[in-house]
């Protein structure tokens, strides 16, 4: 494979699943440059993507009755497998999925307060789509993907899931509810070591009132459930922090009036947002997701990327754009070297074995074998990443899964290699060209071992679906192919 070659299908496999052989032959029409620009440039490509649901040449469905991703939640789970193989804007399902890990939040709790329909209307619902207009969480991730990180928290804090998922609906004057505002310090800006239990205990009183317009049956779907700010149950009096909320260096919050109130949430938000600390827990965050989860960050391209966020009034498009040309993002050395998670894994399968009469339906319980659940984080720190996706269960799911779509292939993988039919070796080496991984010299002599087993090679169309399907089953389930 040619450096550029390599260098782009490492770039394809970061900042989106991988790529068909379509999306390959489009991209390596441009330079690399151009490829970053058109990945983080994706809002001038139309998305018409969930037009092609249940079209034709594309991934199926599977649903109990008719498709209704607004309110099915294995459907929303389907719709968004859908947009990740099919998606002309990688990069935005890539990061919706970044954002889902780390706002991290279950739709299992969420069902629990307002049952299963509305929990998924607040998890995954698409607003053009529901009769009350309402937006769930992906949807706000996917509109907000590479925008501004501080008005991403605003949108994070008043989000209908997020209220519930961390007890905001409950947080009154009365009883302050701490669990937002302890993550939002922890987990959604400066980290651990930055905040005090004490401003813990100002962050909840801060966020009193920010609360949820409940309707008198929570599984009613004809109103949407949206953020209010409830004056009354607002604490009006001063929150001292222990770092500065404003740019004079002032760590208060004065008293304000209740119906003033909600701006003391905007204030700290404004505040830990533009914190440098914040800028470079993001920055590492971003680095473990598209560079290394394992190895130690590079200081100097954290500082770099921590400016670029600062300078750029918390906006992530320029954060990446620096990313992906970064020395080390492009370094060799690093290709191959990140551990896929689940959906990654399923998702770059689909691209690069195909799709054609394989329903997203039969990667759902595979997926939650393998360890991730869609709209099903386990906990608010989101998915435990690198070498623990990687148990022995976890790792037979990924086995069989990888057998599945190679039977569900089978004819489509031998009409595909039949200009391959020469030798076995040749069948090897098409299905290794076909599937983006490294492969090593025993573990390749090994694929030609299992290519000339049995029968002397004939290239006949029984021999050529066999091998074609047994190689990428091998190729797929192999210890290589885990990572991107």
């Amino acid at each position: 494979m040619a450096d550029g070659d390599r260098l782009l299908g490492h770039l394809l496999r970061r900042a989106g699943f991988g790529a068909s052989s379509a999306e390959l032959a489009a991209y390596s029409k441009l330079s690399y440059s151009q490829a970053v620009d058109r990945l983080v440039n994706y809002d001038q490509i139309a998305d018409t993507v969930d037009a092609n649901i249940g079209k034709p040449g594309f991934a199926g469905t599977t649903s109990r009755g008719a498709f209704s991703p607004n309110t099915v939640a294995d459907d929303a789970r389907q719709r968004w497998l859908f947009r990740m193989v099919h998606s002309d804007r990688p990069l935005q399902e890539k990061m919706t999925l970044f954002w889902h890990n780390y706002f991290a939040t279950g739709f299992s709790k969420v069902a629990g307060k307002v049952k299963g329909e509305n929990a998924t209307r607040l998890m995954a619902g698409k607003a053009s789509e529901d009769a009350a207009g309402q937006r769930g969480q992906v949807e706000l991730f996917r509109d907000g993907a590479l925008g501004n990180f501080r008005d991403l928290l605003v949108a994070v804090a008043q989000d209908p899931a997020m209220l519930i998922w961390l007890d905001g609906d409950t947080n009154t004057k009365a009883k302050p509810q701490e669990n937002f505002g302890r993550e939002l310090m922890e987990l959604f800006t400066r980290g651990v070591g930055y905040y005090t239990e004490d401003d813990v205990y100002a962050a909840a009183r801060v966020f009193t009132g920010w609360n949820l317009n409940y309707p008198a049956d929570p599984a009613d779907r004809t109103n949407s459930l949206k953020f209010i700010y409830n004056a009354n149950q607002h604490e009006t009096s001063a929150k001292t922090f222990s770092f500065p909320i404003y740019s004079d260096g002032s760590r208060t919050i004065q008293a304000r009036s209740a119906s003033a109130g909600m701006q003391d949430g905007i204030d700290l938000i404004n505040a830990l947002a533009m914190h440098p600390e914040t800028a470079r827990r993001l920055a590492t965050k971003l680095y473990g997701f598209f560079i290394s989860e394992t190895a130690t960050p590079d200081a100097n391209l954290i500082t770099d990327l921590a400016n670029m966020y600062l300078q750029n009034g918390t906006v992530i498009k320029p954060v990446l754009q620096r990313l992906f040309t970064s020395p080390q993002f492009q370094d060799p050395s690093i290709v191959f070297t990140r551990y896929a998670w689940p959906v990654e894994f399923v998702v770059r399968s689909l691209k690069e074995t195909g799709w054609s009469g394989f329903s997203l339906g039969s990667a759902l319980s595979p997926l939650d074998s393998m360890g991730q659940e869609l709209l099903e984080p386990p906990s608010v720190a989101g998915w435990a990443l690198g070498q623990t996706w990687f148990s022995t269960g976890a790792m037979l799911a990924r086995m069989n899964f990888a057998s599945t779509l190679a039977a569900n292939q089978k004819f489509n993988l031998a009409t595909a290699a039949a200009s391959s039919r020469s030798s076995s070796r040749a069948v090897v080496d098409y299905v290794a060209s076909r599937l983006t991984v490294d492969l090593p010299g025993d573990v390749y002599n090994d694929l030609i071992a299992y290519a000339a087993s049995g029968a002397a090679w004939t290239g006949s169309d029984a021999q050529l679906q066999t091998k074609t399907t047994g190689l990428v089953h091998l190729v797929l389930g192999s210890a290589e192919y885990q990572f991107v």
